[in-house]
């Protein structure tokens, strides 16, 4: 078993990346941690949790626009390894890599086919309101 900090993050597509930001920058006080073109990863004040939204142009209502949900990881790990326990214990790995260097992360189905992300990331002092 791997120690994470639990359920951190959700993915949202939505239409227009800008209007999001700016909505859940004034409701809610996020500040952005990355931007592309394509998606956008804010965090939440006070905590490590991060809002992804991802553009697209089919936007399903309610909980239809849910794309996977994510644990962040403690400590860095070995995503071979990683793989082997989860198809031990009945999931598959969809993707696997780093998003930048030292920041692995995998991409897995649970049995029942639900989309989770795992993954470390050194997140900025700035950012942070704890350790």
């Amino acid at each position: 078993m791997v120690q994470t900090y639990g359920l951190t993050h959700i993915a949202l597509r939505v239409k227009d990346l800008e209007r999001s930001r700016l909505f859940y920058e004034r409701i809610f006080g996020s500040k952005v941690m990355y931007q592309t073109d394509d998606f956008i990863q804010l965090q939440t004040p006070g905590s490590r949790d991060i809002l992804v939204m991802e553009k697209s142009d089919d936007v399903p209502h309610n909980n239809n626009g849910i794309m996977h949900f994510g644990f962040r990881l403690k400590n860095r790990i070995d995503m071979e390894a990683f793989a082997v326990d989860v198809a031990n214990a009945g999931g598959q790995i969809k993707e696997k890599g780093e998003f930048v260097p030292g920041e692995p992360y995998a991409f897995i189905y649970d049995p029942d086919g639900y989309e989770i992300e795992v993954w470390y990331e050194n997140i900025p002092p700035e950012l942070s309101s704890f350790n």
